[in-house]
């Protein structure tokens, strides 16, 4: 039988009880219907998880026993922050999903020219927590410790300008050159620019340029902007990563 893995957002040490959270209390017992005994593992973002078993199961509460604590090393050393230009609907979820399990370190969400996305205050702060809760279950599905963070949307312009990694790039299919050419950065640290459906701007594409982002081709075709970052994950990673 396959072994609940369930995060939490508290603290966590070996050999100690601890009440699940609501939204976890939900997930195990009233979606899964885990019973007291039931093993499990929980992990808290901050690396690793710990085995335990299901206890004190209540109506409206319930704890985990915890045991020993198990260390994971199965982080990419490439440090990966996508600036992922919003799309509609699923589209965005998708995008985030499989970053995620693909190893992204970070995820930029952007507003751009041709972003058809528009989003303010109430519905911009409820956006933001579902995508983390994307994140958050891509991690528990795909075994990861860290939980990669979902920043708060921002103006594309504000952001190619504001990037410090040492190697950026930007996915532009009108770019001959592969991503094999370029060299691994030393810091490991890596942005990677993805615009909208509709494509980039030339004003994007040059201000990009200009604060120091080289355009990159993956191969002859056309990606849509919700596989573009699977794709350019799993290059980064086969050339300088752990695929």
């Amino acid at each position: 039988m396959r072994i609940p893995r369930i995060f939490v957002d508290i603290a966590l040490a070996e050999n100690t009880k601890v009440e699940l959270p609501d939204s976890a209390f939900q997930h195990v017992c009233k979606v899964l219907r885990l019973k007291n005994g039931n093993p499990m593992r929980l992990f808290n973002g901050q690396g690793g998880q710990f085995q335990g078993e299901l206890c004190d199961v209540e109506k409206r509460s319930a704890s985990v026993q915890l045991s020993t604590f198990e260390s994971l090393n199965n982080e990419s050393p490439l440090k990966v922050t996508i600036g992922q230009t919003l799309s509609r609907g699923e589209r965005m979820d998708y995008a985030i999903q499989k970053a995620v399990e693909s190893g992204v370190y970070e995820i930029q969400p952007l507003f751009s020219a041709r972003c058809e996305v528009k989003l303010q205050d109430d519905r911009l702060e409820k956006r933001l927590q579902h995508w983390q809760q994307v994140a958050i279950s891509a991690a528990e599905q795909s075994g990861r410790g860290i939980v990669p963070k979902i920043k708060a949307p921002m103006n594309l312009l504000d952001w190619v300008a504001s990037c410090n990694e040492m190697l950026k790039l930007t996915l532009h299919h009108h770019s001959a050159k592969p991503i094999s050419e370029y060299q691994q950065p030393s810091n490991n640290q890596v942005a990677l620019l993805i615009g909208p459906e509709g494509g980039l701007t030339e004003q994007e594409v040059e201000s990009a340029k200009q604060h120091g982002f080289n355009a990159i081709a993956l191969g002859p075709r056309v990606l849509r902007t919700e596989t573009a970052p699977i794709v350019a994950l799993t290059a980064l990673n086969l050339l300088w990563g752990d695929v």
